[in-house]
């Protein structure tokens, strides 16, 4: 029976452990939570500015490749008026 008494007061600290340690664990666990939304929102942020960054880059091809074939094609024409042209 003294046993059961001598468990009363450990049993009377054990509640407030349990509480601090629980209460700990929710608190780190609302960081994480906050921490991966910021990470979340940031992952965001760069891809937005890649795919910016993309369409930049596309628009710039679209350029040059209608300059190349805009321009091969005045060359293809130059080239067939120097074969046309008589050789003096």
């Amino acid at each position: 029976m003294e046993g059961i008494f001598a468990l009363i007061p450990i049993l009377a600290l054990l509640i407030p452990i349990v509480a601090i340690v629980s209460r700990t664990v929710t608190k780190m666990m609302e960081l994480k939570e906050k921490q991966l939304q910021v990470q979340t929102t940031m992952t965001a942020e760069k891809a937005a500015q890649y795919a910016s960054h993309v369409e930049r880059l596309e628009q710039r091809v679209r350029v040059l490749e209608r300059i190349i074939t805009d321009k091969g094609v005045a060359l293809s024409d130059e080239i067939e008026q120097l074969r046309d042209s008589p050789v003096n």
